[in-house]
């Protein structure tokens, strides 16, 4: 995931924080507005949901 967000958005970001957990703890954040959580949907996201909920938040 983080191999993606960094192809897609590379020239965009100004920070990507990843931090180790464990327990099935999978959460996005931007800007601090959390746009996933595998906590709450019990699923790993599809990627691309991913990048399109990103984008959004950057344009």
């Amino acid at each position: 995931m983080t191999a993606r967000l960094l192809e897609h958005f590379k020239q965009k970001l100004q920070s990507l924080t990843l931090i180790p957990a464990g327990g099935g703890c999978f959460e996005i954040a931007v800007n601090g507005e959390l746009i996933y959580s595998k906590l709450k949907t019990g699923e790993f996201p599809n990627e691309q949901l991913i990048i399109d909920e990103v984008m959004k938040r950057l344009n």
